[in-house]
């Protein structure tokens, strides 16, 4: 006799009890070979960032004695003062060009300890809309006009994505103190084209920093997305052009002492001993008036001869202090929205104070 197989009843398989339970909603994202389209390089600006890298890259393997300069805004929240800083910042920068190498610092993304304002590509309107598609065309535009000024970028690259969208425009990058201890922005940095500065920890420690530089010098194999959008498997080279930025932590970390103990510690992993110190954070026990005088004992330690010291870092702005974004209240125009920044005209005999460093430890020999 004849049996018939009961005949299978296809049913759709419900997901929904265990997948995306916490997700509100999905919006579409441009990709970046659109927004570089849109919005693409000049020539100029491809000599200005290629050029200033490759400075960069000189000065951390001792071919070039100039001190690297980030100084800019804690963060960046609107355009026509970024530019008006921008301006300002570009006719001091040629007046100590000899000495050092200035690079405007213009940061997009905020980390937050808890919840907060992410910054100009989360969060350009300030009001919780979230246009990312909008802030990153605003973020990119804004590196342009810096550019056509004639002044390199730096940026923390926060987000794993973003880069893709803006970082042919940068000249060096920064892993904040946060993000450091994370194997995901060590392979990120293995990739980068620019010059890379690992922050300590956050409690201070330079092991994770350390740690970091020889991880992103190393070749690596990890997912992410193409500038077409789509998933991708990326392979890197490594960078071998990655530094240590000394924070603070616990306590500051910026005296002759804690110089010296960060370069042992990158002499004993084999590394350069070289670092960046960044004037404001927990060196300046957030503090921003005390950036100065952290920068000026910094300057003292270059003009004594030191030449481990590559870089400094400063948070500044057009004016001094910080505010809160109030809904419905007007934002006081070139303040920080973020941390403390000392003002343009504070800014100035830094610089110059930091210059005459240089010049200084030059004349030693």
């Amino acid at each position: 006799m004849k049996t018939h197989t009961p005949h299978t009843v296809l049913t759709t398989h419900d997901t929904t009890r265990i997948d995306d339970l916490r997700i509100g909603a999905v919006r579409p994202l441009i990709t970046p070979a659109l927004l570089q389209e849109w919005l693409p390089a000049p020539l100029e600006a491809q000599a200005l960032v290629e050029s200033s890298r490759a400075a960069i890259s000189r000065v951390l393997h001792g071919q070039d004695d100039r001190l690297v300069v980030v100084v800019g805004p804690c963060s960046i929240h609107d355009h026509a003062q970024a530019m008006a800083y921008a301006r300002l910042l570009k006719a001091q920068a040629d007046a100590v060009q000899q000495d050092l190498l200035v690079v405007m610092r213009v940061y997009f993304e905020k980390p937050r300890t808890t919840v907060g304002w992410k910054g100009y590509i989360n969060d350009p309107h300030l009001d919780g809309s979230f246009a990312i598609n909008e802030g990153l065309e605003m973020a990119r535009a804004l590196l342009l006009d810096v550019l056509a000024l004639g002044l390199p970028v730096g940026t923390e690259f926060l987000d794993l994505l973003s880069p893709q969208f803006i970082s042919d425009l940068v000249s060096w990058g920064a892993i904040g103190a946060r993000t450091t201890e994370s194997q995901s922005h060590r392979q990120l940095a293995s990739g980068l084209s620019c010059p890379v500065g690992f922050k300590n920890g956050t409690d201070g420690g330079v092991k994770v920093a350390s740690d970091a530089i020889q991880a992103a010098s190393a070749s690596h194999a990890f997912m992410g997305m193409t500038k077409m959008g789509q998933a991708a498997i990326f392979e890197t080279r490594g960078n071998d052009d990655c530094h240590v930025i000394l924070r603070g932590g616990v306590q500051p970390n910026y005296s002759a002492a804690d110089v010296s103990a960060a370069c042992a510690l990158l002499h004993k992993a084999g590394l350069r001993e070289q670092v960046m110190v960044d004037v404001s954070h927990a060196n300046s026990s957030k503090q921003h008036r005390r950036q100065i005088d952290v920068a000026a004992d910094v300057a003292a330690q270059v003009t004594a001869g030191d030449r481990r010291i590559v870089g400094v870092m400063i948070e500044s702005h057009l004016h001094e202090g910080r505010q809160d974004i109030v809904p419905g209240q007007a934002l006081q125009a070139g303040v920080s929205v973020t941390d403390a920044c000392i003002s343009f005209e504070q800014t100035m005999p830094v610089l110059e104070g930091l210059a005459a460093a240089v010049r200084a430890r030059r004349a030693r020999g």
